[in-house]
C-alpha cells in the first residue's frame, strides 16, 4: 500500500519546519514509504492498537517504555518487490550486493538485480530499533562438524544416548545507555541438499534483557530438527550438507559460522 500523496505533502511540510519529527504509522500492512525513510529521523509503526493506543504511545515517546518489538514479516521498499520474504530460495542469479549498480568490471548478465534500486527490502524480518544500540559479537560452535547418523537418531528420538547437542553461542553487547529488551535470532542455511533450501531460516529465537553496557552470552541448543528437511522422496530427514548459522538482530545481519554436516566424522 502507498502512501496518500495528500499526506506525505504535509509530512514533507512538517519535515521542512526543522522541528524534531517522530512519524507514528497506523497501519495493517508495511506501507511504502520512501521518502519518510530517508528524511524523518524516527519513525514507528504501531499498526492498530486498540484503545489504549494514546496512554501507550505518550509513554513509548517520553522513554518511560522501551520499544522492543520486532517485525514478523518483510518490509518492502516498493510495491514492485512483492512478494518479498525472507526465506526464499536462492536463485541461479544471485544479487551480489545491495547496491542499485553493480561495480565496473562486473560481469552483470551473471546476477539479478533492479535496475532502479537495492534488491534488499526497506527493513528485513525480524527487524526493529530501540532506544540503545545493539552490538553482536560472532557467532561460536561447540562442534567442528556434525555427524549425519547422530542427526537423525535425534529427529527420531530413538536413542536416549544420542550425542550432546550442537551449541551455538553470541556475545550481545548494550552500548547504550539505557536497559533494553532484545529478541536474539538464530537462523541456519543448508546448501547441497537434495531440494533447495531457503538462504535463511528461523529455527529459534530468546528475549534477552541487557542493561546498559551489559555483555550477555546467548546460548542456542540447535537441535536435529533445525537442520531436517523434506527431501526430493518426500521424506523428512536430515542429509549430508553444508550448514550455516547466524545469531543475529534480524534476518539478513550478522555473519554466519559453517559447519559440515557429514555421513561419518574424519
Amino acid at each position: 500500500m502507498i502512501f496518500p500523496a495528500a499526506r506525505n505533502n504535509l509530512l514533507e511540510a512538517v519535515v521542512a519546519t526543522g522541528k524534531p519529527v517522530v512519524l507514528l504509522v497506523f497501519s495493517g500492512r508495511p506501507l511504502i514509504l520512501p521518502w519518510a525513510f530517508q528524511h524523518v529521523p524516527s519513525v514507528l509503526a504501531v499498526w492498530f492498537p486498540g484503545i489504549q493506543a494514546g496512554p501507550a504511545l505518550v509513554r513509548t515517546l517520553f522513554g518511560e517504555n522501551i520499544p522492543s518489538g520486532k517485525l514478523s514479516m518483510t518490509w518492502p521498499r516498493s510495491l514492485g518487490q512483492i512478494p518479498l520474504y525472507y526465506n526464499a530460495l536462492s536463485t541461479g542469479r544471485p544479487a551480489t550486493q545491495d547496491e542499485a549498480r553493480l561495480p565496473n568490471g562486473h560481469d552483470e548478465k551473471f546476477v539479478s538485480r533492479y535496475i532502479d534500486e537495492p534488491n534488499s527490502p526497506q527493513f528485513s524480518f525480524g527487524f526493529g530499533l530501540t532506544y540503545s544500540t545493539l552490538r553482536y559479537g560472532p557467532v561460536e560452535l561447540n562442534k567442528p562438524e556434525l555427524r549425519l547418523d547422530w542427526l537423525r537418531e535425534g529427529l527420531n528420538k530413538s536413542s536416549s544416548s544420542s550425542p550432546a547437542p550442537l551449541l551455538a553461542t553470541a556475545n550481545v553487547t548494550n552500548s547504550g545507555s539505557l536497559t533494553v529488551t532484545e529478541t536474539v535470532q538464530l537462523y541456519v542455511r543448508l546448501q547441497g541438499t537434495s531440494v533447495s533450501e531457503p538462504v535463511r531460516a528461523l529455527k529459534g529465537f530468546q528475549r534477552v534483557t541487557l542493561a546498559a553496557g551489559e555483555t550477555k552470552r546467548v546460548v542456542f541448543t540447535v537441535p536435529a530438527e533445525a537442520f531436517a528437511l523434506w527431501n526430493d522422496q518426500n521424506v523428512f530427514t536430515v542429509e549430508p550438507a553444508r550448514a550455516t548459522i547466524w545469531i543475529s538482530g534480524d534476518s539478513r545481519s550478522g555473519t554466519g559460522a559453517a559447519i559440515e554436516i557429514r555421513n561419518k566424522a574424519n
